[in-house]
């Protein structure tokens, strides 16, 4: 019987089994390579993957960077169906110029991106957008995330290029310009870190503009934020800027296609936590990346990090022993819940089936005595031995466990007393 028991759990065994092959064919692995849209080499973009390269390397994984001109390349290249880029760096603003943002989810916020508008030295103090009127203004790169705001700041307080003439330039075009005097503004879009950055704010012939409607203009776009830039927060010893600098600031966001395995997406959050989780000018320590981004949805994976952080066995073990074991589990967990019902069901099965065997005996003696109750002659009830004979080598051949063997003999002694009713009369 034990070898039955045994084999009423192979239909268990066999599901079991087709469900690992299954898993490990069909659920698919993470592969072991990411492709990232950047930006320029002069751009804050590239420096950031290549640092995410050397964090996701160490995992066995392998980060390729395609530079680009900017976030709205970045943007286009994830939305292209033969693009083969999984994520991308973008700009806050920009999903209003997405056509499949639904298949697009964000990883969150990453670091603020202020606007810088720089201003030469003939040139009256800027405060406002509105006094760069019949101005000179270098808006960026052409089709970049710096063009696109700056334009839309710019319409904020009606000026557009009927009213003042726009340079579509680079930063190092648009310093030369300014230092030139060719233009008498320009919008640059980076951290404070940048080196172009950093070189303008020493340069003594350009000068940086304190917005002083900076919070108004964040009620207005709600995606940008008001930042502070302290005094001598630049260099200290020289005290630059010699005044706090009111900033407008979109963030910059990791997005990413929602195919991309979530093993890879993690990956990701871990390596963009170790990267813009210091503390800078603007930001706190721990306080990137944040879900700020209010244009694409936060991803589901995005979701579980910020609230639990990596996945438990991504924390302890390697990446491709974590990546198995959590691919085993998607079916296992499931699967468990199935079968366990099922092995515990096998009992209350053998248990029928071998009460079915004893019933079955019964239901035969019983049908056997209801006949020989219509026989009321000796030698008819005579006839019925045969029968009853029969019966009880049915019942002598039952293969049945030590537990049932009760009902055996309670059985043996019906028949014999039925036996005793066909050879005694009436």
């Amino acid at each position: 019987m034990k070898n039955k028991k045994l084999l009423a759990l192979v239909p268990s065994f066999l599901l079991l089994a087709v469900a690992i092959v299954v898993a490990f064919k069909y659920i698919k692995p993470p592969g072991n390579q990411i492709v990232i849209s950047t930006s320029t080499d002069e751009g804050d973009y590239q420096t950031y993957a290549k640092l995410y390269q050397d964090i996701i390397k160490d995992e066995g994984v392998n980060l390729i960077i395609r530079p680009s001109a900017g976030a709205v390349e970045n943007l286009h290249r994830l939305e292209d169906p033969h693009s083969d880029v999984d994520a991308g760096f973008l700009q806050d603003g920009l999903a209003a110029t997405s056509e499949n943002g639904p298949d697009l989810v964000s990883l969150g916020s990453l670091y603020y991106e202020p606007v810088w508008v720089f201003y030469g030295q003939g040139v009256k103090d800027l405060t406002r957008f509105s006094q760069l009127l019949g101005k000179r203004i270098a808006i960026g790169h052409p089709n970049s995330g710096t063009t696109i705001l700056t334009k839309r700041l710019l319409k904020g307080s009606e000026i557009d290029e009927k009213n003042a003439k726009f340079f579509e330039l680079g930063w190092q075009d648009a310093l030369d310009a300014l230092n030139q005097g060719k233009v008498d503004a320009a919008f640059f879009i980076a951290t404070p870190e940048d080196a172009l950055i950093q070189k303008m704010m020493l340069e003594k012939n350009i000068h940086l503009m304190n917005v002083d409607q900076a919070e108004a203009i964040t009620r207005k776009i709600s995606f940008l934020h008001h930042l502070v830039l302290p005094h001598g927060a630049i260099n200290l010893s020289k005290n630059i800027p010699a005044k706090d600098v009111n900033l407008v600031s979109p963030t910059a966001t990791l997005v990413v296609r929602d195919s991309l395995n979530p093993a890879l997406v993690n990956l990701l959050l871990k390596a963009a936590s170790q990267v813009h989780g210091e503390p800078g000018i603007f930001e706190k320590k721990n306080e990137f990346p944040i879900d700020k981004d209010d244009e694409f949805a936060l991803s589901d994976e995005a979701k579980r990090f910020y609230k639990s952080g990596a996945p438990f066995w991504q924390r302890f073990l390697p990446f491709w022993i974590a990546v198995l074991i959590e691919r085993f589990l998607i079916v296992m967990l499931p699967l468990i819940a199935v079968v366990y019902p099922m092995v515990k069901m096998i009992p209350k099965l053998l248990d029928r089936r071998v009460r079915n065997k004893i019933h079955k005996q019964y239901g035969e003696l019983q049908f056997l005595e209801t006949m020989i109750k219509s026989h009321s002659n000796q030698k008819d009830l005579s006839s019925f031995l045969p029968k009853l004979d029969r019966i009880e080598d049915q019942v002598n051949q039952l293969n049945l466990p030590i537990e049932y063997s009760e009902h055996i003999y309670v059985l043996r002694e019906h028949i014999d007393f039925v036996r005793k009713r066909c050879l005694t009369p009436f």
